[in-house]
């Protein structure tokens, strides 16, 4: 096999046919197609396995989440370059046999393409590293409104890559489409257990990275319907990783500080769980003003959730700081 590409399963088995069915016919590799299926239930994978019998179908025994269930599926995989592919994407025009024509003999160790949005706005899809990961404020309802106004004032580098129609280097991909090299993770090792959902690939990327240089392949495009599979799954709403007052807005928060943890180290997850407990109040006084105002910017259900899971995410502080093996798996 020359590619070996790699799609977790939690019952999303609609946009697994869809996305095989954007690339696989007329295809002219030789992939290898391993589905995790992270306990969706009995034959909810029959239809797949009856359009594609030539599918690889790996059981998890249970919801084990996005780093584990691609550690299983990197571990069974037979080629040298694996594809971590989320189940909601589209790549039609042979846009991932391209490239991976670009990356099999190319310098870098990683790489990913454009994703478009579904209505084809560009998507967030390389991303730069700051200093402490300061970058994980900007999601902050108010604090991090005024962190990215400042920032435009000051025309501080943008910590991600818009929009892309060439080749550019980054220091992290989005993990809807992360192709990677086996050498780079025999050095580097695999996606870090800990995680649950959310941050697994940042925090990788910082490993990988370390191996070598990882790129964004500009000119090929791949849709990614953000967020439907997690929040089918689990009652949420919202695109991207904004959302952080309900239950898929605690995961995102506890796996974001997790990475912080790991990354950066105990100094600057303190300093960054300070500025979230002062938004507390911030945000309070946000809805305050909405309550007297006709803009109701910030509602009680907004400032209700995020303090709860603050609340949570304090329980977990002592356990993060320490840094230990522990699944945070909160969904």
């Amino acid at each position: 096999m020359t590619l070996s590409i790699i799609i977790v399963n939690y019952k999303s088995e609609q946009l697994i046919f869809d996305a095989l069915s954007s690339f696989l016919p007329g295809t002219t590799i030789d992939a290898e197609i391993i589905i995790v299926d992270n306990a969706s239930g009995e034959n909810r994978l029959q239809g797949i396995l009856k359009a594609f019998p030539g599918v690889k179908v790996v059981q998890m025994g249970y919801n084990a989440g996005f780093a584990r269930a691609n550690n299983e599926g990197i571990k069974q995989s037979s080629s040298e370059i694996v594809l971590l592919l989320n189940p909601d994407t589209l790549a039609p025009n042979h846009a991932i046999e391209q490239c991976y024509q670009k990356f099999r003999d190319s310098q870098y160790v990683a790489c990913g393409v454009q994703l478009l949005n579904a209505d084809g706005s560009p998507q967030i899809s390389g991303n730069y590293f700051m200093k402490g990961g300061l970058n994980n404020l900007l999601p902050l309802p108010i604090i991090g409104e005024l962190l990215r106004w400042l920032g435009e004032k000051l025309k501080v580098k943008k910590p991600n890559v818009p929009d892309s129609n060439t080749l550019v280097e980054v220091d992290w991909i989005n993990g809807a489409f992360l192709m990677v090299k086996k050498k780079a993770i025999q050095d580097a090792g695999l996606l870090d257990e800990d995680f649950f959902l959310y941050a697994e690939e940042i925090e990788w990327c910082a490993r990988l990275r370390k191996a070598g240089k990882l790129c964004i392949y500009g000119d090929l495009k791949v849709t990614h319907l953000q967020g439907e599979t997690a929040n089918q799954s689990f009652a949420s709403s919202g695109k991207g990783y904004y959302n952080l007052y309900d239950r898929k807005g605690l995961q995102i928060l506890v796996s974001n500080f997790l990475r912080i943890r790991k990354q950066f180290g105990t100094g600057w997850f303190l300093l960054h769980l300070l500025v979230y407990l002062v938004e507390v109040p911030v945000l309070f006084l946000g809805f305050l003003i909405g309550q007297l105002t006709t803009k109701k910017t910030y509602p009680f259900s907004m400032l209700k959730g995020y303090v709860i899971n603050m609340i949570r995410l304090l329980g977990l502080t002592p356990r993060l700081l320490l840094n230990r093996p522990y699944f945070y798996k909160l969904l």
